[in-house]
């Protein structure tokens, strides 16, 4: 019973007593009576609920919310419907995918009751239909994916099942506003090899990655080295900047041969080799004279 028709019993009931104490038999008893009346007909539903009521077995109508009047005996609320939206947590254990992986999967779904008069005449137990439906949608939705989705595309998962869901219950009178997949579990034997799978695949993209990288190197090599080879100058200045880019730490003393910068240039270093080969010709070829003079003289 409400705070307002309990304040109104309750005084019209003291007025009643106070009316019998002073010697009002009649008016007391009349009091008394509004009181019952007043008992059995004013109702209350606050704002967010619907009151459906029934007159003799029959629709009536759908009051609320405030407060409304009913007649004793012949109107009859048989529910009132919370409109606010409500939440209901179902799951699916052992359920086969599509590629024949039992998973269990919990879920949970967001509803509101659109239409009192449906929820309350429609159906016997609209909150029990809600859990069953969510359940069986989900099953079929298990059943018809892949492993690989449910685990990786759950947003469309998501949005797939409320729509499912959304379609059975529309004609209860109740709006599926979202449903959210909380958790995918699936048998550890499997999540070991998925783990070796998934360990498999990084290492190979990472090998192919640094097998890019690589080409890459090689052809900026080929590149370098084409510059080098029709500018020498360019890799006697190269040269000079890894010798001090090697002796710019403190603390540290390189020795450093004169010709090394010549030598790192290969066009000077084969101009030297053939000056080194030359200036040996001609001491060769007085050595092997030398024998047939001596013969000559003796």
């Amino acid at each position: 019973m409400n705070p307002i028709t309990l304040f109104i019993i309750t005084t019209l009931f003291l007025l009643g007593a106070l009316a019998n104490f002073q010697g009002y038999l009649a008016p007391a008893i009349v009091l008394w009576v509004a009181a019952a009346i007043v008992s059995q007909s004013l109702r209350m539903a606050n704002t967010w609920q619907k009151c459906v009521v029934l007159r003799a077995g029959k629709l009536r109508g759908v009051s609320g919310p405030g407060l409304f009047l009913i007649i004793p005996v012949v109107d009859n609320v048989v529910a009132t419907i919370d409109e606010r939206i409500q939440t209901t947590a179902f799951n699916a254990e052992q359920a086969l995918t599509r590629d024949t992986v039992p998973v269990n999967v919990d879920a949970i779904i967001f509803w509101h009751v659109h239409d009192a008069q449906k929820a309350a005449l429609a159906i016997t137990d609209y909150r029990q239909a809600i859990d069953r439906v969510a359940q069986t949608s989900l099953r079929e939705m298990i059943g018809s994916s892949m492993l690989g989705v449910l685990l990786s595309d759950r947003r469309s998962t998501d949005q797939e099942l409320c729509r499912k869901i959304g379609e059975k219950t529309a004609e209860w009178g109740i709006t599926v506003r979202s449903v959210e997949i909380r958790d995918v579990a699936i048998p550890v034997a499997l999540q070991d090899s998925m783990s070796r799978q998934a360990q498999a695949e990084r290492e190979k993209q990472a090998r192919i990655i640094l097998g890019s990288a690589e080409a890459e190197i090689a052809n900026k090599f080929v590149e370098a080295a084409n510059v080098y080879a029709d500018h020498p100058a360019a890799l006697q200045l190269r040269a000079m900047n890894i010798i001090y880019e090697t002796t710019k730490e403190r603390g540290t003393t390189i020795l450093i041969p004169s010709t090394m910068v010549d030598s790192l240039n290969p066009m000077v270093a084969a101009g030297t080799s053939r000056a080194s080969r030359r200036q040996a010709t001609p001491h060769a070829s007085a050595n092997h004279a030398n024998p047939v003079e001596s013969t000559a003289l003796k």
